[in-house]
């Protein structure tokens, strides 16, 4: 009788290990509310103007949630026109990337898109210009298994900041271009994709090929309505100085956003399902691309 119970009790640890390793290994999803509160953490600090203690906050923001699940995190700092940046590098290993995803983190200082003067001179907010691709790109972090992917999470300083004083756009990732001492197989860049009103068109300055790639993915996905088969803007953002240096490289954007560079880029104008399907499309192709 004791062996019986004794063998009841092996067998009843052994189905709940089984039970228990089953959970554990199911994937984790992306979750478009948890990039939502990724872009309120980030609104808490306040405009994150390039040098500012909001920046500096939002820094340590990045570095501290994609250090918590893995990623070595690197700053590379440097200063232009006597003012600290900072671009932030999460390596999934010591390996050269196979694939950068790329955003920028900054916001503008000055909203120029207001009708009114005084308006003009507040800073943007950057609900979706800013915080939207940083928030998809930490959700990432938290669900992406670093050990399948040679991947570089890269978040750029002063993107936003162009025709300001002797400030040119995409200042950050153009330091970056300039450093970089490999040459990975794709660049993919994403910006203002937080827009409840979700329409991404294909950007003119992208590589066709990746471009495709990306589209027939969220196409397989159901994500069609989304995003448009049509080119219709020839945008300046972080991923032209890859392309300069012959590297494919592909901007996802939905720049038909009415509250861009105005005081009403804000929280309300931002949908946690849209962060998610841009979310879901990414982790889609990671999935045929990455090995």
């Amino acid at each position: 009788m004791v062996y019986k119970i004794f063998s009841l009790h092996f067998v009843i640890i052994l189905i709940s290990i089984s039970l228990f390793g089953c959970i554990q290994s199911k994937p984790i999803s992306f979750d478009g509310s948890n990039a939502i509160n990724f872009i309120e953490k980030q609104l808490e600090f306040g405009p994150r103007i390039p040098g500012s203690d909001s920046s500096i906050a939002v820094e340590e923001l990045i570095k501290s949630e994609l250090e918590s699940t893995g990623w070595i995190v690197e700053n590379q700092n440097f200063i232009f026109d006597h003012v600290a940046l900072t671009n932030i590098i999460a390596k999934s290993s010591n390996s050269p990337p196979k694939i950068i995803l790329g955003t920028h983190y900054d916001t503008r200082a000055f909203s120029d898109n207001e009708t009114s003067l005084s308006k003009k001179k507040i800073p943007v907010p950057g609900a979706n210009d800013g915080a939207s691709g940083t928030a998809v790109l930490l959700e990432l972090g938290r669900i992406l298994t670093r050990e399948e992917l040679d991947i570089w999470i890269v978040f750029f300083d002063a993107e936003d900041q162009g025709n300001l004083g002797n400030w040119d756009w995409s200042i950050g990732a153009q330091y970056f271009v300039n450093q970089l001492d490999t040459t990975p197989e794709y660049v993919i860049i994403i910006d203002m994709i937080g827009d409840e009103n979700l329409e991404i068109y294909k950007e003119k300055n992208s590589t066709p090929s990746l471009v495709d790639s990306i589209w027939n993915e969220a196409e397989k996905l159901g994500y069609e309505s989304y995003f448009n088969q049509d080119y219709k803007f020839s945008i300046i953002d972080d991923h032209l100085p890859f392309i300069d240096k012959g590297i494919p490289a592909c901007l996802i954007i939905d720049l038909d956003y009415p509250y861009w560079h105005t005081t009403e880029d804000t929280l309300d104008k931002v949908s946690d399902n849209s962060l998610e399907i841009i979310g879901n499309v990414l982790v889609s192709w990671l999935s045929t691309h990455s090995r």
